[in-house]
């Protein structure tokens, strides 16, 4: 989530899914965060869950995700039902960007471009140096 919200920052919204703040999570977390409502109220999200324990998916086997439906239904500890509609808005935004072909390929290239700044190599060196308080040791070979 970190990293998301660093890349937010970086370039902007728009095709990140992120909807719901930190903020945002704690604040519905201290009021009763209920997933049953998200499961109740987006008919799209309500047919989804539906599926799962239809036996479509598990060769008619209706219990298979029983318990994963169960834990979103009355847990869900990361509210991927809180997020669900953002998600769909999201990928209906980058469907629409990807049919113009110009546009969508000069922010493929940009984000490639730009994606230095997250490589593993520097997060490993800003952990080390940040939260680990470890440097590299030069090893002759």
């Amino acid at each position: 989530m970190a990293q998301t919200l660093r890349s937010a920052k970086r370039w902007g919204r728009q095709f990140l899914s992120l909807r719901l703040t930190a903020s945002e999570v704690e604040s519905q977390k201290r009021d009763g965060y209920n997933p049953r409502v998200a499961y109740e109220s987006n008919g799209k999200l309500r047919e989804v869950i539906d599926s799962l324990t239809s036996g479509e998916f598990s060769h008619g086997d209706r219990a298979l995700f029983e318990p994963l439906v169960n834990s979103l239904l009355t847990r869900d500890e990361y509210m991927l039902l809180a997020d669900y509609q953002s998600y769909v808005d999201c990928q209906d935004r980058v469907s629409l960007a990807y049919k113009n072909q110009e546009q969508w390929t000069r922010m493929s290239i940009l984000n490639v471009a730009r994606i230095g700044k997250f490589s593993s190599d520097r997060s490993i060196r800003d952990y080390c140096a940040n939260i680990w308080k470890t440097w590299p040791v030069s090893i002759e070979l």
